[in-house]
C-alpha cells in the first residue's frame, strides 16, 4: 500500500504567493505521511495574459528559483511531487505542462498538455508527444492535465501502456470535472487516479466582475470547482475535498488492483480492444451535410412487443430494446405498423451479435457487435467496422452489447459524424451507466438511447441528451449551472418498462466546448490508432 494526496488552492498573478501555496500544500502532505502529493494546474500564475509574449515571461524554466523551491520541498521530505505549470521551452514554444519530481528532488518526468483550453490556444504552444508512462517504487504513473481528461484519448493512451496511476492537475470551473470527467477515467481503464483541482478566481480578481458580466454568468462560477479527490479503479472516490477552501485529501491505495482489467464475466477491457478497427480516429473527421432534426421522441423499451407498440403508436421516433431481447423481428415489425418510428433490438446471427435497425416494413439496418467479451463465448465472428444509417431526423450509430464499453467505439460514432447512438447492452458494473454512458455522450457530443437488462435482471433504460445550453461561448437558454459537458439525463425507476425523453440530434453539430477547442476536432489523433495493449 502506498499513500497518496492530492491538494487544492488557489493561485493568482504573484508567483511568490503562489510557490508558498504550493509549499504549504507539500509540507502538509508530508505531514499526513503522503509519498506522493498531485497539486492543481497552472500553479505559477493564472492562466490569463496580456497577450503571448506576456505568457512566456510568466512561464517558469526548469531550474528555475520556482521549480528549484519545488524540487528541494520534494527531497526535504522524500515525496513525489507532480505539479502543473506554464513553461518557456528553449525551444522558443511556451507550454502547459505537468512536471514529476522524485524524492529526491530530481526531475523524473514531462509531459507537454496536447488537448489546451480555450484562451490557452492563444498563449501555449500544444504537446507534440504522447505522455510518458513513469516507472517508480509506488506504482506506474502517467501524467495529464485538465482538458486532456475531458475527453478519453490520453488517459486510454497511458492506460494502455500499463500506468496504474494517473495523476491529473486541473484549473477549471466546471462541476461535473470531479462528478463525471476525473472518476470515469478510472472506472474506464480500471486505473487509480489522483486529482487536484484549484479553488479561488480563476481569472485576475479586478477583471472578474466585468467577464461574468459579459458571459451572463455569475462570478463565483469562474472560481476553481475544487473537489480535488483520489479515485479507485472500479470508480469509487475514497476521498474528495470540498467544493471550497484550501485543503489536502489522502488515501492508501494498491497500485496493483490497477493490473486486473476484467469485469465480472471474464472480460479484459484493455486486451479486448481492437486497435486494427481504430484506424479512422487518426483522420479528420466527416462532417454531415446537414444537421439532424432540433428534437425527437425516443424511447428505451423493456423486452415487450406491448410495450413497443405502445411507443410507437405515442409518436416515438426512435425506440431501443435490450441486448438479446426476447422480442422476434416479426413481432417488432408488427408492433411499429402503420408508424414511422424505428426501433433498435440485439439478437444472435450464428457466432455474431447483430444490432438491427427495424421498421414497419421490416430490417433496414444491421450493425455486428465489434469487440469480444466473456459473456458470450459463442462470439466469434466479429464486424470490422462502426456503420452510420441516414434517417429522416439525423444519422444514427447502433452500439451492440459489450462494445458500450469501449471508449473507441463511440469515438468512431462522433468521427463519422453520428448525432445519435442507440446502445442494446448489459450493464454489469455500477459506473457503465453512472459514469460511462454520461460520458460517451460528453466526450461526443452524442445523444445517446440506452436498454438493457442489468445483472440482477432489471430493466434499465436511459436517455443522456445533449443541452442547447454548452460552453460559455453561446448565449444560454437557462440559467448556467458550472456544468462543461454533461448530458441531461433520464433514467428508468425500478419496475419500470420504458422510458421516454427529448434528444436533440442537431446539437451534435456543436463540439466546441470553449474558443478554440472542439471535443471531436481537437482530440489527440496519434494514440488510440497505434496503441496496443501492454506495458512495454
Amino acid at each position: 500500500m502506498s499513500r497518496v494526496a492530492s491538494a487544492q488552492f488557489a493561485a493568482g498573478t504573484d508567483a511568490a504567493v503562489n510557490l508558498r501555496a504550493c509549499l504549504r500544500a507539500i509540507d502538509s502532505a508530508a505531514e499526513a505521511r503522503a509519498e506522493l502529493v498531485v497539486l492543481p494546474e497552472f500553479c505559477n500564475h493564472l492562466s490569463w495574459y496580456a497577450d503571448r509574449d506576456h505568457a512566456r515571461r510568466a512561464a517558469c524554466r526548469i531550474g528555475d528559483e520556482f521549480l528549484t523551491a519545488i524540487a528541494e520541498c520534494a527531497a526535504r521530505h522524500s515525496i513525489y511531487v507532480k505539479i502543473g505549470v506554464s513553461l518557456a521551452r528553449d525551444d522558443g514554444r511556451t507550454t502547459a505542462s505537468s512536471l514529476l519530481y522524485g524524492p529526491d528532488g530530481a526531475l523524473l518526468g514531462e509531459s507537454d498538455k496536447q488537448v489546451l483550453m480555450g484562451a490557452e490556444n492563444d498563449y501555449f504552444d500544444p504537446g507534440e508527444t504522447d505522455s510518458p508512462m513513469i516507472e517508480t517504487p509506488i506504482g506506474r504513473l502517467g501524467m495529464y492535465a485538465c482538458m486532456e481528461g475531458v475527453i478519453n484519448e490520453v488517459t486510454r493512451s497511458l492506460a494502455v501502456r500499463g500506468a496504474q496511476i494517473l495523476l491529473n492537475s486541473l484549473n477549471s470551473f466546471a462541476i461535473d470535472e470531479a462528478s463525471l470527467h476525473v472518476p470515469v477515467r478510472a472506472a474506464e481503464n480500471k486505473v487509480w487516479v489522483v486529482a487536484a483541482n484549484k479553488i479561488g478566481p480563476l481569472l485576475p480578481e479586478d477583471k472578474l466582475p466585468e467577464i461574468a458580466a459579459r458571459l451572463g454568468v455569475p462570478a463565483d462560477r469562474l472560481h476553481g470547482a475544487g473537489e480535488s479527490q483520489i479515485v479507485a479503479p472500479d470508480g469509487t472516490v475514497v476521498a474528495i475535498a470540498p467544493p471550497t477552501g484550501e485543503a489536502i485529501v489522502v488515501a492508501d491505495i494498491d497500485a496493483t488492483r490497477a493490473d486486473d482489467k476484467t469485469r465480472p464475466d471474464g472480460t479484459d477491457l484493455l486486451a479486448s480492444r481492437r486497435p486494427e478497427i481504430y484506424g479512422p480516429l487518426a483522420e479528420p473527421s466527416t462532417r454531415a451535410a446537414r444537421p439532424g432534426a432540433s428534437a425527437i421522441t425516443a424511447a428505451a423499451v423493456a423486452a415487450d412487443a406491448g410495450v413497443v407498440r405502445a411507443a410507437a403508436l405515442a409518436g416515438t421516433d426512435l425506440i431501443v430494446l435490450p441486448e438479446l431481447a426476447a422480442v422476434s423481428v416479426d413481432d417488432l415489425r408488427l408492433a411499429l405498423s402503420d408508424t414511422s418510428a424505428h426501433a433498435v433490438i440485439s439478437v444472435r446471427d450464428g457466432a455474431a451479435n447483430h444490432g438491427l435497425l427495424v421498421n414497419a416494413e421490416g430490417i433496414v439496418g444491421r450493425q455486428p457487435q465489434l469487440h469480444a467479451t466473456g459473456r458470450h463465448p459463442w462470439l466469434t465472428e466479429l464486424g470490422a467496422e462502426l456503420l452510420i444509417f441516414e434517417l429522416p431526423w439525423g444519422r444514427l450509430a447502433i452500439v451492440v452489447g459489450d462494445d458500450a464499453l469501449f471508449p473507441e467505439t463511440f469515438r468512431l460514432a462522433a468521427v463519422a459524424d453520428a448525432d445519435v447512438v442507440a446502445v442494446a447492452h448489459t450493464p454489469s458494473e455500477p459506473w457503465e451507466l453512472r459514469l460511462g454512458l454520461p460520458e460517451r455522450s460528453a466526450e461526443n457530443r452524442l445523444n445517446i438511447v440506452a436498454a438493457g437488462y442489468d445483472a440482477e435482471g432489471e430493466f434499465r433504460g436511459a436517455c443522456y441528451a445533449l443541452s442547447p445550453d454548452f460552453t460559455l461561448w453561446t448565449a444560454w437558454q437557462g440559467p448556467f449551472t458550472g456544468v462543461i459537458s454533461h448530458p441531461v439525463v433520464s433514467e428508468t425507476v425500478a419496475g419500470s418498462l420504458s422510458l421516454s425523453g427529448t434528444i436533440r440530434p442537431a446539437q451534435a453539430v456543436n463540439r466546441n466546448v470553449s474558443k478554440g477547442t472542439n471535443l471531436v476536432d481537437g482530440r489527440p489523433r496519434r494514440p488510440l490508432a497505434s496503441t496496443t495493449t501492454g506495458t512495454e
